[in-house]
């Protein structure tokens, strides 16, 4: 399962946007760009959708015995490394096969920063998750309400879109205010060469997560105190 979900999508993705849609991939073989953009999307998902549960799924531990609450998300995030790894080799896979059939793809000193890069999609999927984990212990409704904002930020971030065919400055403004937007631009630009690059965007993503991380704790930790009465 771990292989057949971005292939599946990234066929989707394929066949609507590069097909019936016509989307510009910056001039990228298609299954190349977005099996960029899914891989790294899945990561962050992944911790997001299984950190926001931690209290309402593990209740019955918490319940029973005492240990520091964060330790469950964050073996969480840490565990999806595993999956992330698996699909970054197929993504490497991919590559490879696009390199040896002289396809013009290439990296470039960017590489170097993929592991900040990985660290900052943990950084926002823990910081959301704990976040959203400590509000739905009272609102479990809020619970689909995130769920379907979830889906709806995929499509605000370029996963199938390159951020250079945002031509309205209003529009490009909003979608760089989404934390994972340079994040993403910045895997494209340093495994593919193409996608914009900026320390600029870069530091502002670093320090939502940082914030969201700090602002998630405290939370967490409060909510924990008393989660028993009300989860």
């Amino acid at each position: 399962s771990f292989l057949i979900q971005p292939v599946l999508t990234v066929i989707m993705n394929m066949v609507v946007f590069g097909g019936i849609a016509q989307m510009s991939t910056d001039g990228l073989p298609q299954a190349l760009f977005y099996l960029a953009g899914n891989v790294c999307w899945f990561y962050f998902s992944d911790c997001l959708n299984q950190t926001s549960s931690t209290f309402l799924a593990n209740q019955g531990i918490f319940g029973k015995v005492y240990f520091p609450r964060l330790v469950v998300p964050i073996s969480t995030v840490i565990s999806n490394l595993l999956r992330f790894g698996i699909q970054l080799g197929l993504f490497v896979a991919v590559y490879l096969y696009f390199l040896i059939n002289g396809t013009d793809v290439c990296p470039n000193w960017a590489i170097l920063i993929v592991p900040f890069l990985i660290v900052m999609m943990a950084g926002l999927g823990l910081g959301f998750g704990i976040l959203i984990s400590s509000m739905t212990t009272k609102y479990r409704d809020l619970t689909i309400l995130f769920t379907f904002v979830v889906q709806l930020w995929m499509y605000a971030t370029p996963i199938v879109y390159p951020i250079s065919i945002v031509t309205n400055e209003t529009l490009r403004t909003i979608i760089m205010l989404n934390p994972m937007t340079s994040i993403i631009e910045a895997f494209k630009f340093a495994t593919l060469g193409q996608g914009y690059f900026s320390w600029g965007a870069l530091g502002y993503s670093f320090a939502f997560m940082s914030i969201l991380l700090v602002w998630g704790v405290v939370i967490f930790n409060k909510v924990q105190r008393s989660f028993m009465d009300t989860v």
